[in-house]
């Protein structure tokens, strides 16, 4: 299995081996907003912390861990531009085979700019992005972040992520990957069984990865292990579970 979004820096080491035992062999952790992102240093010691730590900490438990790395929306500092044209040192890592996660929170002006920067530096380096969706305002956010999307980047190299029923039919005719996010307070187990039961053929078995989305928010580790538990017991072909569960994240992603 392979759990395509955590947020490996807020985990405890005692997760990574939680997650082995139950059958995950690799995950891709993001950059985010684990802190007051108030200027370039932390932004910039966020990712350092990534590549020099927890690339290790996940190794040392049986975990392949590769990292995204962007500029999160909520991360937006005040000399933000640093960051950006820093960011390509950073994306030239073996390690890092993303950028992400990135997106709009309140599709601020400045949001926007930012978001569109990033989907263009991605689209020149022909390498994937995995772009955020809010909790708040979801479906008019999502709208906005669609738009942007298809005016800045070839759309078969983004994921957009935490699709969930208020706008999975937003996404019906999008040309990239649908990434299911299975953490509490956003959807159980079998919230998101419910969910792929009515769209994963429709929509192309291929467009979809699970990922728990782990960070400091109320969180799972097993979250992708627990859903391909209920895709058993709701009598899912074992061939589409390991699409939904392993094989469609290491493909996109090339893990």
């Amino acid at each position: 299995m392979i759990d395509a979004h955590i947020h490996a820096d807020c985990r405890p080491y005692e997760d990574f081996e939680r997650m082995a035992v139950a059958g995950i062999e690799s995950a891709l952790t993001l950059a985010h907003d684990p802190m007051r992102m108030t200027t370039p240093a932390v932004v910039l010691d966020h990712f350092y912390r990534i590549l020099e730590n927890d690339f290790k900490r996940a190794k040392s438990n049986g975990i392949i861990l590769k990292a995204a790395l962007g500029l999160h929306p909520r991360s937006i500092c005040q000399d933000y531009k640093l960051v950006l044209r820093k960011l390509p040192w950073f994306l030239d890592h073996d390690e890092v085979i993303a950028l992400g996660e990135v997106g709009l929170e309140t599709a601020s002006d400045l949001e926007r700019e930012v978001f569109r920067t990033q989907l263009q530096m991605a689209d020149e380096r022909d390498m994937k992005v995995a772009v955020h969706t809010p909790r708040r305002n979801k479906r008019e956010i999502t709208i906005k972040t669609l738009s942007i999307i298809e005016g800045n980047i070839d759309p078969a190299l983004v994921v957009v992520d935490h699709v969930d029923p208020s706008i999975i039919d937003l996404v019906a005719d999008f040309k990239g990957m649908l990434g299911i996010t299975v953490q509490p307070q956003k959807m159980t187990p079998t919230e998101a069984v419910e969910l792929l039961e009515g769209t994963f053929d429709d929509y192309g078995p291929e467009r979809f990865m699970l990922d728990s989305d782990m960070s400091s928010s109320p969180s799972d580790p097993l979250s992708v292990p627990k859903t391909v538990h209920e895709l058993k017991l709701a009598g899912w072909d074992d061939k589409k579970i390991e699409m939904l569960s392993h094989q469609n994240a290491a493909k996109f992603y090339g893990l």
